[in-house]
């Protein structure tokens, strides 16, 4: 009896490590998603916790839509700034808006900036925000959106 009590209490103290460092790198990663958030509204001008991203894998390309979650003219608008001035920027090559969002370069955006004569960015106003639609001919380049999508997909909880 003794044995098989030491042994649940060993057992019992290793879930409760296995708890503690899952809790503990949680709490790392909501510290980081929350530095993210913080350095999002910077980039953005809107919060990002009363507000939805969306990022959408496309055959052609993909779609990255931000809107408000309720209605807040101030906030509409701050996004449709933001996303025009992202298609302008990703026109051109320009990845610097989510690097900073990140503190790292994204993943697919050097491929990207290489290609972006080969792709094709489009803004257009939605209800409580926008969307940029992103298009291209190029294997390579749908490839590097779906990879730079599937990262903002991942780091903002975006959903599958």
């Amino acid at each position: 009896m003794f044995w098989f009590n030491a042994r649940l209490y060993v057992s019992v103290a290793v879930l409760a490590s296995v708890s503690a460092s899952a809790s503990e790198a949680q709490d790392a990663g909501d510290t980081a998603f929350k530095s993210m958030q913080s350095r999002g509204r910077m980039t953005m001008g809107v919060d990002q916790y009363t507000s939805t991203h969306h990022f959408e894998d496309l055959p052609d390309g993909g779609r990255i839509e931000l809107q408000r979650n309720g209605p807040d003219s101030a906030g509409v608008q701050a996004i449709r700034e933001h996303l025009r001035s992202i298609a302008r920027a990703f026109s051109k090559g320009d990845f610097a808006a989510p690097a900073l969002v990140h503190a790292h370069e994204v993943p697919g955006a050097r491929t990207m900036a290489e290609k972006h004569r080969t792709i094709r960015y489009e803004y257009r106003p939605l209800p409580l925000g926008g969307e940029v639609r992103i298009t291209t001919g190029d294997a390579g380049a749908l490839q590097a959106i779906h990879t730079f999508l599937e990262f903002q997909r991942q780091e903002h909880r975006a959903g599958p």
